[in-house]
């Protein structure tokens, strides 16, 4: 009788692109799609390696002269809000949480557009229309959920976030809220409440993404204290942010053929 593994993905770089993060950069990423049955297998390994989700594709930076990306999670055990994020709990203490399975509704769609117009109106999902939108929310092979926050006393919906379940926590894929309550803190309130789920469901870690150092953008990430950063093959806490700097030169960045060869899967290879 014949036997045969199963066929490694497939993994493709994208051109280079200008650097949404850090001005006068270009980004590249290395990416393969999620498809079959081993889909959660597959997104559960490789977002231990830094990897995240966009639909049905997983993808990891892997620009040619920059190492500025790294990917953050927080260690739900170790983690202890600071004296700010605790007032941020309590502002927000009237928002309801509503967990329901991944599809979009109208509700998301216009909360989603005004955060857009406001907050990133020249970004690259600016142009995202309801369709595109919805396969955002509905185009996932894995365990996903919309976790809504419902002004419990209006019944106004005040924040999203299209959330993975992962076998070690939960990955924050994209979220949005109400940009006339910036005040409130709403994107640090959504990531303490999500520490608050993976904590009831006894699950390690929450995924925020990539932290890059220099960028305004996505430097709020490193006010979380028990954060990890993924490193050179490996997750290490992030003890002072102002001790990383992006690495700027050719040699920053492994070869594509070292970096695939160097991802391990689910059923042992690599």
């Amino acid at each position: 009788m014949r036997h045969s593994l199963p066929l490694a993905p497939q993994f493709y770089v994208t051109a280079p692109q200008p650097c949404p993060y850090l001005e006068g950069r270009m980004e590249r990423k290395l990416f393969t799609a999620l498809q079959g049955e081993g889909s959660q297998k597959l997104n559960d390994s490789l977002s231990k390696q830094g990897f995240r989700r966009s639909q049905n594709v997983l993808y990891r930076p892997s620009c040619s002269e920059c190492a500025a990306c790294l990917s953050a999670r927080i260690d739900v055990q170790k983690f202890t809000p600071s004296r700010s994020q605790k007032r941020t709990l309590k502002r927000n203490s009237h928002l309801e949480r509503r967990a329901t399975s991944p599809w979009a509704t109208e509700d998301q769609y216009d909360l989603f557009r005004r955060y857009l117009d406001d907050r990133h109106a020249q970004g690259g999902m600016a142009d995202m229309d309801v369709f595109e939108f919805a396969a955002m929310i509905e185009e996932t092979p894995i365990r996903s959920r919309v976790i809504e926050y419902v002004d419990h006393k209006t019944g106004d919906l005040i924040a999203t976030c299209l959330t993975d379940m992962l076998d070690d926590g939960l990955s924050m894929v994209y979220s949005f809220y109400d940009p006339t309550q910036s005040k409130n803190s709403l994107g640090t309130w959504m990531i303490l409440d999500h520490i608050e789920i993976a904590r009831e469901a006894g699950l390690p870690y929450v995924y925020l993404g990539y932290w890059v150092p220099g960028s305004d953008k996505m430097g709020y990430k490193a006010q979380f204290n028990a954060l990890e950063i993924y490193r050179k093959g490996r997750w290490e806490d992030l003890i002072d942010p102002t001790a990383y700097e992006a690495e700027t030169h050719p040699l920053s960045t492994d070869p594509i053929a070292e970096q695939v060869a160097n991802i391990s899967f689910p059923d042992g290879r690599g």
